[in-house]
């Protein structure tokens, strides 16, 4: 049976996550929405996910507290940078992260195979990302010794009082949110796969998970077409986001397909986006999602609107993302019926006119490894 849809629709599928906690694994209705959640995945490398766990205020609590946070003086904010631990917890200040698709061969060839109304908005001048970012670890002490403590160190704490106080309570709700939805995912999408449904869940169990909102102050970068963040791939295993107030993100389907901007509807819903680590674990049945975000028409609305509804609010556009790992110890390799399933989809997406390039290796290693290498090539480690 042919995974992937002829045509890809221009919205991405929602998931209810509600049908699996609610319902008898073995229910009809679970292994459907399970093996809807794993094709999504393949075909788009993201998906809306429903969760009625989940509530909006929170959000809004969050996205409150984080447009504060940044709109702090620099001289503030460089208190909470942690450059020697390579920006893994506290904040990272704009223009130090690098996209790696600027300087990174298979990533341009991915550019070069889209049509060129698909194309993101042009990296090749290799600037920094105008975009700051804070890392709030949200993961389970490991009860061995780690080979790389530099991704599991303690969290910084913002000291300003009318940030400190209002931190660890929002951080936590938010970030807990998020987490739980997301394991529940990891659970769908393994059985999706014809795999026990804790296959993920318990390779993540001590993984170094991060609650990392990232900030673009749109007083400076606010103009149509600037790049927010670079057309990417994120390195973890699962990405997922709460809403954002000001829209800018787009997806692409497959890595060769459409552009999709995001949307994401209002209340119990979450964007979740394929990282490298399940790309690696499925030998590339499902690929990390390429994205950007950029200041589109509809961001420009968006920041003309609130001026004038929150001319007090600071305008910053923050995005509430949640990098969900697998354990940086545990030995990722291909699982193997995924792999063939991956050469198999590959062969007839070449069959359906669709080149996606150069076939990609995954060679045995720790997680650990394929975190330290993709730091390396967005500046964050030396």
């Amino acid at each position: 049976m042919s995974i992937v849809p002829q045509e890809i629709s221009m919205d991405l599928p929602v998931i209810d996550l509600d049908v699996y906690l609610n319902n008898p694994v073995d229910s009809p209705e679970v292994k459907a929405e399970c093996e809807k959640a794993a094709k999504t995945l393949i075909t788009y490398g993201a998906l809306v996910l429903h969760d009625s766990r989940v509530a909006e205020k929170d959000n809004e609590t969050f996205l409150d507290l984080l447009e504060d946070y940044f709109a702090q003086p620099e001289e503030e904010l460089r208190k909470d940078e942690r450059p020697e631990l390579s920006y893994q917890i506290g904040v990272t200040l704009e223009n130090t992260e690098k996209p790696k698709c600027a300087v990174d061969e298979p990533c341009l060839n991915v550019i070069q195979r889209l049509a060129p109304e698909e194309r993101p908005l042009d990296i090749s001048g290799h600037h920094p990302d105008p975009k700051c970012r804070f890392f709030w670890r949200m993961a389970e002490q490991p009860p061995y010794e780690t080979k790389f403590p530099g991704l599991n160190s303690e969290n910084v704490v913002p000291q300003a009082p009318h940030i400190k106080e209002r931190w660890n309570p929002a951080m936590e709700l938010w970030g807990t949110s998020m987490k739980s939805a997301v394991e529940g995912l990891t659970e769908m999408t393994a059985v999706g796969l014809g795999l026990p449904a804790g296959t993920f869940k318990d390779e993540g169990k001590y993984g170094p998970h991060l609650l990392a909102p990232t900030a673009s102050d749109l007083q400076k970068y606010g103009q149509k077409d600037t790049i927010l963040a670079g057309f990417h791939t994120d390195l973890n295993f699962l990405t997922i986001h709460g809403r954002s107030r000001y829209p800018g993100l787009h997806i692409w389907a497959r890595n060769t397909g459409k552009r999709i901007a995001v949307k994401i509807p209002p209340g119990n819903y979450l964007l979740v986006q394929a990282g490298k680590q399940l790309e690696h674990i499925t030998g590339g049945l499902i690929k990390a999602g390429f994205h950007e975000v950029v200041v589109n028409d509809r961001t420009v609305e968006v920041i003309e609107k609130r001026k004038q509804q929150f001319p007090d609010r600071p305008l910053i556009r923050i995005s509430s993302t949640f990098f969900w790992h697998l354990n940086s110890d545990h030995d990722l390799a291909p699982i193997p019926k995924l792999a063939e399933e991956a050469h198999r989809l590959r062969a007839e997406q070449f069959n359906l006119g669709r080149d996606e390039g150069e076939e990609k290796t995954y060679p045995p290693m720790k997680v650990g490894e394929l975190v330290q290498e993709e730091l390396k090539h967005i500046a964050l480690m030396a």
